[in-house]
């Protein structure tokens, strides 16, 4: 990563490094996708509505994850542009020790919390023994997924984001060919569905390893002195991002709890397929918002913050134009979309209209999303917690439980596009502050 490189071709740098990243986020992305369709089609809609009932677990491992490894890479980066290459190996070999022991202890949480959190969604019969098949056999593999992400988010940080895309590129085959294994020939169910997400997962951590190990020229594997002071940096620096994800996920439980008593399983199953696409649309954004960040973080440890707020201005107006992408790709094609899942024909209505009115959010969201990771990327944490605490839990909770009141499932809908227009203000209040600061 070259200083005068990124000064020439800010834009081209972007996206020689956010187009790989976004190809193995959306690879990432598929294989839930992948389970939905395969568990739709050959379990039924009760396994589907059990699956979304657990988003808010994969949601708190994602939250764990990024607070650890985007905190970690974000401090390893500004110390790579600071010419501090002992700094950057002390940061990344703590960091994924880090996301290994965090990942474990939040496993144990889950596990303990599995019954009570059913209880209080008042899940039951088939949906509830879903849930408990499917998660048992995922808890495992959200271990390693925190794990490959850290490894990830550093591979992509020296430079090497084409071959985190092989990486995920030959994870999701082997995820998709091993539910199709699991679920068609062998018929093991909710169970086989998630035993080859933790297989496919497992994959990608030999590959990541044997990158650290044999390839990279940066980021090497080997001994280190544990510092308290990188972890308390590194988990205040991305704790923006866990609150994020934290709110996400206790939206989530709030949105199942709301469309339990609106609409029953049925309703939870049409959210968990318009839910896919806001997946999608999530990790299109995330990869950009990875490919730009060790660009931000580089420039801004150099000193060369008006080139590091450039790098922001090009993301976001890439993150926008790609909501309104896929609000129009929605338009298009929401009346057999939802056929590919479930064949109920309330489901299938649900879809149909929730899937555009949802997906008016992402052009705002994505704006949102990318504003964040840049404060996170310049080691302003604080104002991307506010970001991040406005649109994924005190704005959007008032909304999933007030506009169903007035609305129903549309209120359901509403929800997000709402919450994203109003958090809006926010991260143009604090552009703005950072504009006028230079």
């Amino acid at each position: 990563m070259e200083l005068e490189q990124i000064k020439a071709r800010p834009l081209g740098m972007i996206l020689r490094f956010s187009i790989p990243s976004i190809a193995a986020m959306v690879l990432t992305a598929l294989v839930t996708v992948a389970d939905g369709f395969f568990i739709g089609n050959w379990v039924g809609m009760e396994g589907l509505a059990a699956v979304n009932l657990g988003l808010p677990i994969i949601y708190l491992f994602l939250a764990v994850g990024l607070m650890v490894s985007v905190g970690g890479a974000a401090m390893a980066g500004m110390a790579l542009g600071a010419g501090d290459r002992e700094r950057c190996n002390q940061v990344f070999r703590q960091t994924v020790v880090t996301a290994a022991a965090f990942a474990a202890a939040t496993a144990l949480v889950v596990w303990l919390f599995f019954e009570p959190m059913l209880d209080v969604l008042k899940a039951e019969g088939q949906t509830r023994m879903y849930f408990r098949d499917y998660y048992t056999v995922r808890l495992p593999e959200l271990v390693v997924m925190m794990v490959n992400s850290a490894m990830g988010m550093f591979v992509r940080g020296e430079g090497s984001p084409q071959y985190y895309l092989k990486v995920s590129a030959l994870s999701t085959a082997a995820n998709i060919a091993l539910d199709a294994l699991a679920a068609c020939a062998l018929g093991l169910g909710i169970q086989g569905v998630a035993a080859a997400s933790l297989l496919s997962a497992l994959v990608s951590t030999v590959c990541l390893c044997r990158y650290f190990l044999k390839r990279a020229r940066v980021y090497r594997f080997g001994r280190f002195a544990f510092s308290p002071e990188i972890l308390r940096r590194a988990l205040f620096n991305g704790s923006s991002e866990m609150i994020g994800q934290l709110s996400i996920g206790a939206a989530m439980f709030a949105y199942n709890y709301v469309i339990l008593r609106q609409a029953g399983v049925a309703g939870v199953t049409a959210f968990t397929v318009v839910g896919y696409t806001a997946l999608v649309f999530e990790m299109i954004v995330t990869g950009l918002g990875q490919g730009s960040s060790p660009l931000a973080s580089f420039t801004s440890g150099a000193g060369e913050r008006t080139l590091a707020q450039g790098i922001r201005r090009w993301a976001c107006v890439l993150a926008a134009g790609a909501g309104l992408a896929m609000l129009g790709l929605m338009a298009a094609v929401s009346g057999w979309y939802g056929a590919l899942f479930v064949d109920d024909p309330g489901a299938l209505e649900m879809i149909r209209t929730g899937a555009v009115i949802f997906a008016v959010s992402f052009p705002f969201s994505g704006f949102n999303a990318i504003t964040s990771f840049y404060f996170t990327s310049t080691g302003r944490a604080v104002e991307s917690a506010v970001i991040s605490t406005s649109r994924g839990l005190v704005v959007l909770l008032a909304c999933i439980f007030l506009l169903p009141m007035l609305w129903g499932m549309t209120g359901i809908w509403l929800a997000a596009p709402v919450t994203e227009a109003v958090t809006l203000a926010v991260s143009l209040f604090y552009i703005r502050r950072d504009t006028v600061e230079i």
